[in-house]
């Protein structure tokens, strides 16, 4: 049988190979179709990005960086991770990057060992607060090989406790500074960690990840510029595919690139470079940018209706793209929270709020967020329909009939805003 042979494998639709995967491909593309996602740290991506990670790229190894590989056949690769690269700039205005981690955790652990040392000593946001667990949680990575201190927030309004940050950095005279957040709905005042950095010497990195979109769409401060290493990933509210980057000062670019690679990785994915070249060229958009500004917009509605529906949420609202709910005075636990809003068509997460006295397998919160719907294309009156329904699911008893006619609220939200057609309509996932 020919290669080139229309029956052969690799000709063949994913429905013909494996139909096993294929029905759980559509089975998920419903299910992403049918309910209202919310989750802080999803997007949902264009068409044009899944089909550049979905290419032939995939295919290629391309160790190394562009124009310098370990292997023959990357002329064309070259192109595209050069586009990624010189569209990043234009977005953030950084002098290099890197466009290669594979993820979020990986910019960070490429980060961490382009500047420190093992045992090095670290100040960053405590998990339990808002933070990342590869921001020096004890069994992970981070946590293992360096020592990290954590700061928190103000227990009166659960704000960044900036003298907490000035005093344990004057004490611990750590080598780096860590901002950056997974779980905190306010501005990050970036010059703020800067001016404490400088004061004990100490060099400052952003974990930007959830906020990369709002600052790429100008609604949130940049921390580039002012940091002197800026880690995120794509997938989040700038809407990319799932995968992570690094920007940094000029004079850091070879540790960094080093770092990365041979450091860390082998080949880089060259079909998700394609896809982040891709999403970097649409954040240069007014739609984009337009988008951002909304994702701010329905996450403020989105607060003032559970507000007003009795919904506490911590530090009382939002700057950004998420709100965390405080359940700490209520009988319902997160992780009850989340199985009930699932039952009623609404995606979200159990998250600790600050001082939770609750394990982090229960927790106290729930983190809501807005960037996936409004990429679907949902404004402020849906956002004013979702905070009731999450309002009224949320109501400490709700009989389920209640829960049923909540269920087909969300429903009716989703069916107006349709998800993928063309794949849910086509071959590529029946």
């Amino acid at each position: 049988m020919s290669f080139a042979d229309e029956t052969s494998y690799l000709s063949q639709d994913i429905s013909e190979v494996d139909p096993d995967i294929a029905r759980l491909l559509r089975a998920e593309a419903e299910r992403q179709a049918e309910t209202l996602e919310m989750i802080a740290s999803e997007n949902f991506t264009s068409h044009a990005v899944l089909q550049a990670v979905g290419s032939v790229l995939t295919n290629k190894y391309a160790e190394g960086l562009p124009h310098r590989r370990y292997y023959g056949g990357c002329e064309v690769v070259d192109q595209v991770e050069d586009l990624a690269i010189e569209r990043a700039k234009q977005v953030f205005g950084c002098e290099h990057v890197n466009v290669q981690p594979h993820s979020g955790a990986t910019a960070n652990e490429a980060a961490y060992q382009a500047v420190l040392a093992p045992g090095d000593r670290v100040l960053a946001m405590a998990l339990a607060h808002g933070g990342h667990l590869s921001h020096g949680l004890k069994v992970n990575f981070s946590g293992r090989l360096y020592e990290f201190h954590h700061y928190g927030v103000r227990r009166e309004d659960c704000r960044i406790d900036m003298e907490q940050v000035a005093r344990l950095a004057r004490e611990l005279r750590p080598k780096l500074i860590v901002a950056g957040a997974s779980a905190y709905p306010r501005i990050i005042d970036f010059r703020a960690f800067r001016e404490i950095a400088d004061e004990v010497g100490a060099l400052l990195m952003v974990d930007m990840a959830h906020i990369a979109g709002l600052v790429a769409g100008g609604v949130h401060p940049t921390p580039v510029g002012i940091a002197d290493i800026v880690t995120s990933t794509l997938h989040k509210s700038l809407g990319g595919p799932r995968a992570g980057m690094i920007m940094c000062r000029a004079d850091l670019a070879s540790a960094i690139d080093r770092a990365v690679f041979p450091g860390l990785q082998g080949g880089p994915l060259m079909h998700v470079i394609a896809g982040k070249a891709v999403a970097f060229g649409h954040a240069l958009t007014d739609e984009f940018h337009e988008r951002q500004r909304q994702v701010v917009r329905n996450t403020a509605v989105l607060a003032e209706g559970l507000l007003d529906g009795g919904v506490a949420l911590v530090t009382g609202g939002t700057d950004n793209h998420l709100v965390l709910v405080d359940l700490s005075t209520t009988e319902l636990t997160g992780a009850d929270a989340e199985v009930r809003l699932d039952r009623a068509g609404i995606t979200v997460n159990k998250n600790g709020i600050p001082f939770d006295e609750r394990p982090p397998t229960v927790t106290s919160g729930l983190r809501i967020g807005t960037p996936a719907l409004t990429t679907r294309g949902l404004k402020e009156p849906e956002m004013a329909e979702i905070a009731r329904i999450i309002g009224a699911a949320l109501q400490p008893e709700v009989p389920e009939n209640d829960m049923t006619a909540l269920r087909e609220r969300s429903r009716a939200v989703s069916e107006r805003f349709p998800l993928y057609p063309r794949l849910l309509s086509g071959s590529a996932i029946a």
